[in-house]
């Protein structure tokens, strides 16, 4: 049987092939040198380390190219991609036969968490440009992302209480047997000794962490990750990443790490929206978990119109039937009616609802009807009658619930627009994690990464190989023929104070 045979690997070659030849002219790989060659290093702050003596260092252009390759392609690892400087030809042609070390490949993203972020929004940008961003239709969500810390390693003040208690059950053991014990075990009884009480001083001052810090957790591997509930009653030790992402072609255009829930995010990521859009003219789809009165006052306050998921209520009354929805507040004389018909009035004060430093204020209403109402029993075990409370952020939150009954069919649309860059970044490219350790900062330079190669697929995607290639090449080239004009009349009219103007897309920092 005859087969196709390759060629013979000892023979010699007298023209080789080079390595622009092994790189198909359509391969995005050229798309992501020009992309990055688009990039003005000036603006976006690239931080670099310099040494006076010995060799130069590496162009943060050749190592921010190997890293959106990396994420575009799923690899992460510096070590990784330092392989991949070897064996890859596409990344040899990027990178144009360099081989930086991983240690050289890690510091970059380590120490460039701003401009990482810049990159990002320079994506963005490219998609205003091409009209992909429509800005009156966004939804917002979250995602945890584990970090590089077990949960073995994750402490709060009632599991270091019972791993005290166990070590000192375990050194009254060892006390009581070292009363008894002959020479040989005594060395091997106090060794253990030994190491329990330094476990204990391990513990002790973990709670002495906590205590001065104000914190309810600590992790030790990475200090700046929680443990966070991911979905039921499941926890992860990681990060919790906030995502803003425009409805038009499900581009995300903001992202924040952040390592808290979300009850009190949605009115920092809407501000940063208003920034980024240049207007609050848009309306902001999230889910039940950001529905929190102090913040659907901030996104009203704005301009913004909220599509916030209304939680369920639980049955406070005896019966569903008297919940507190079911209590009708008429606005004009500031009462309430309840399902008998009966008024409800307040006095006019304000009461604290919440005792910490994000509590909020009241009015209670009621009514002395409930003594001889017939149903009482049915609406309230309180032997003083029904109380109403009607919180300071009640106008917010009935103007959310008037926006979703208005329109159901478009809040429907949320999940379908937030979800799907979690589905490609988190299933399809298996970034679940985060890959740095110690540090939101560092954490946000990976989630950075992780965003700009999804808008990169994007609009490679969208736009087209061929139609973005050669917006790139016409961004590169007028760069060029800009600064050459600007040479040329400095040179005969040094006294002027001349400017180039670039044609790259403005960046708005949120």
């Amino acid at each position: 049987m005859q087969y196709i045979q390759g060629n013979n690997r000892n023979q010699a070659v007298l023209f080789p092939k080079c390595l622009d030849e092994l790189v198909d002219v359509d391969n995005e790989v050229r798309i992501i040198d020009l992309f990055v060659e688009t990039i003005q290093l000036e603006d976006f702050k690239f931080i670099v380390k310099h040494h006076t003596e010995g060799r130069p260092s590496y162009d943060p252009k050749d190592l921010l190219k190997l890293y959106i390759y990396g994420y575009l392609n799923s690899m992460r690892s510096s070590r990784v991609l330092e392989k991949e400087c070897y064996r890859n030809i596409e990344v040899m042609w990027l990178l144009k036969d360099l081989a930086p070390d991983h240690n050289t490949i890690s510091n970059f993203r380590r120490d460039n968490e701003k401009a990482i972020r810049k990159v990002f929004q320079y994506t963005v940008s490219i998609a205003k440009m091409f009209n992909l961003i429509g800005g009156k239709l966004i939804a917002g969500d979250s995602t945890k992302l584990r970090a590089q810390n077990s949960k073995k390693n994750n402490y709060n003040p009632k599991k270091i209480e019972r791993h005290l208690a166990y070590i000192d059950a375990k050194l009254n053991e060892y006390n009581e047997a070292l009363k008894s014990a002959d020479e040989d075990h005594k060395i091997t009884i106090e060794k253990q000794i030994e190491k329990h009480n330094n476990r204990k001083e391990f513990y002790n001052n973990l709670t002495d962490q906590i205590e001065q810090t104000g914190e309810v957790q600590v992790s030790t591997s990475d200090p700046e990750s929680r443990q966070l509930i991911t979905r039921n009653n499941i926890t992860e030790v990681g990060y919790n990443v906030q995502t803003t992402v425009d409805s038009t072609y499900c581009i995300p255009i903001d992202y924040k790490v952040t390592n808290e829930n979300d009850s009190k995010a949605m009115g920092g990521m809407l501000r940063r929206t208003k920034v980024i859009l240049g207007h609050s003219d848009f309306t902001a789809l999230y889910d039940k978990g950001y529905h929190t009165g102090s913040e659907l006052k901030t996104a009203c306050t704005m301009g913004i119109n909220p599509m916030v998921a209304i939680p369920g209520v639980s049955s406070f009354a005896p019966d569903p039937n008297y919940n507190y929805d079911q209590f009708i507040y008429n606005e004009n004389d500031d009462t309430f009616t309840c399902p008998q018909g009966e008024i409800l009035y307040t006095n006019g004060s304000w009461y604290k609802r919440n005792t910490n430093r994000s509590g909020y204020v009241v009015r209670h209403y009621k009514t002395s009807k409930c003594q001889t109402c017939p149903v009482k029993d049915l609406c309230t075990k309180n032997t003083a009658g029904r109380l109403i409370e009607r919180s300071e952020y009640a106008p917010y939150i009935e103007q959310n619930k008037r926006n979703i009954e208005a329109d159901p069919a478009l809040y429907k649309k949320r999940q379908a627009i937030v979800e799907h860059p979690y589905g490609v970044i988190k299933r399809q490219w298996g970034f679940y994690y985060i890959m740095t350790k110690k540090t939101i900062k560092r954490a946000s330079a990976d989630v950075g990464m992780m965003f700009t190669a999804f808008n990169l697929r994007r609009l490679i995607n969208i736009i087209g190989k061929n139609v973005f290639k050669k917006y790139l090449e016409g961004l590169i080239l007028t760069y060029f023929v800009t600064i050459d004009l600007h040479r040329k009349i400095s040179s005969n009219i040094s006294h002027l104070n001349f400017q180039p103007i670039f044609p790259f897309p403005k960046i708005k920092v949120a």
